[in-house]
């Protein structure tokens, strides 16, 4: 067994100050701070290993950050500085991260329901039940995979796979393959399938190429040195960034000459082997990759926290239920807000919150007992 991990069993009901739910970045980055705290916390993990989103990820991944922006708190990123990692070395970071501050986390512990009573939150984990004062939700931007309903009509024998599954080109048949979604991820997969497959992107929004260097300096230098990684949300420039989807060291015209790759317009409706596009074409297709990202699932939640949308409702991660805190959500605060080497910044914050919460309730208990 892991150092890092702790028994599950089905002990009584146990007391904490704080549980973390999710050992990715975020909640690693918070659990950083929760230990210097010298708090009494879990993070709890519902998948059987840290960096369970990273592992889920296809095996060629490269980061378009380099490794000195990559770091979690307290621990530099090794290696090459101006390298970009690969996915292999993000878990395994992330791994000697956990080991290296020796971070309580439980692994195989989902979290079937979060509710509160009597001013403490309640926590169904498995058969097991956790009160805890305060809980951050660190489960990331990547829940619940996204696949639009029209998929349902295409024939049986038509692969079809979610990015999330996707870990490289043998997993894909031969024929003609259709990657849908114009993000960073979708414009990846295509370059890879291309060199294998007759593969052709269908990218339904308008994207902002942004190039991986600029004279000789990598864009994150240049967005750091700017300032436009610090712009939050609720600046004018953070709102149009927001809006805007860009991508990172790819672009339309390249993937079409360097990598000979077919662009299509938004997919639209799909029926038996043909998919229809926005301009009324079609493509015959043996296998799909639906790039086409994520949606949140937070039915967990037994608390009034969401919008319309099933999203979570906060300002800066805190939000309207006292001592309930999000961390590591794509534009919690700034355009880093979900990137491995920014979210440090959000999780200080949030560790903050949760002191000053602590000490409000010392405060009123003191009050209190002084006037009994």
């Amino acid at each position: 067994m892991n150092s890092v991990e702790r028994d599950i069993d089905s002990s009584p009901t146990e007391r904490l100050e704080v549980l973390v739910i999710g050992a990715g970045q975020a909640g690693l980055a918070i659990g950083y701070f929760l230990k210097r705290q010298g708090r009494r916390f879990v993070i709890v993990e519902a998948a059987d290993s840290v960096g369970a989103a990273w592992r889920s990820r296809w095996e060629s991944l490269v980061l378009f950050t380099p490794r000195r922006y990559d770091s979690l708190p307290g621990l530099p990123f090794p290696g090459d500085p101006d390298g970009y990692p690969t996915r292999d070395e993000v878990l395994a970071y992330l791994e000697s991260y956990a080991e290296t501050f020796e971070l309580p986390i439980e692994l195989n512990s989902a979290v079937r329901s979060l509710s509160k009573n009597d001013g403490s939150f309640v926590l169904k984990i498995g058969r097991r039940t956790i009160e805890a004062e305060q809980v951050v939700v660190a489960t990331g931007p990547f829940q619940a995979p996204r696949v639009p309903e029209f998929a349902e009509q295409l024939a049986p024998d038509v692969f079809q796979i979610h990015s999330t599954e996707y870990r490289s080109p043998s997993q894909i048949p031969d024929g003609t393959v259709l990657v849908v979604g114009g993000g960073n991820t979708g414009f990846q997969i295509a370059k890879e399938l291309s060199s294998t497959h007759d593969l052709h992107l269908a990218v339904g929004s308008r994207q902002t190429p942004l190039p991986q260097s600029i004279l000789g300096r990598d864009l994150f230098w240049w967005l750091t040195e700017v300032g436009l990684l610090k712009k939050n949300v609720e600046s004018r420039i953070g709102r149009r960034l927001r809006e805007r989807e860009t991508l990172i060291g790819s672009s339309p015209r390249e993937l079409r000459r360097r990598y000979g790759v077919d662009l299509k317009p938004r997919a639209v409706q799909a029926s038996g082997r043909t998919v229809t596009f926005a301009d009324r074409s079609d493509l015959e297709v043996d296998a799909v990759v639906w790039a086409t990202g994520y949606r949140a699932d937070y039915t967990w939640i037994k608390l009034p926290i969401l919008d319309q949308r099933g999203e979570a409702r906060h300002r800066r991660g805190v939000t309207g239920v006292p001592g309930l805190y999000f961390l590591g959500l794509t534009w919690q605060h700034t355009r880093g807000s979900a990137l491995l080497g920014w979210v440090k910044e959000d999780a200080e914050f949030i560790a903050d919150q949760i002191t000053r919460s602590t000490q409000s309730d010392q405060g009123r208990a003191v009050a209190a007992a002084a006037h009994t």
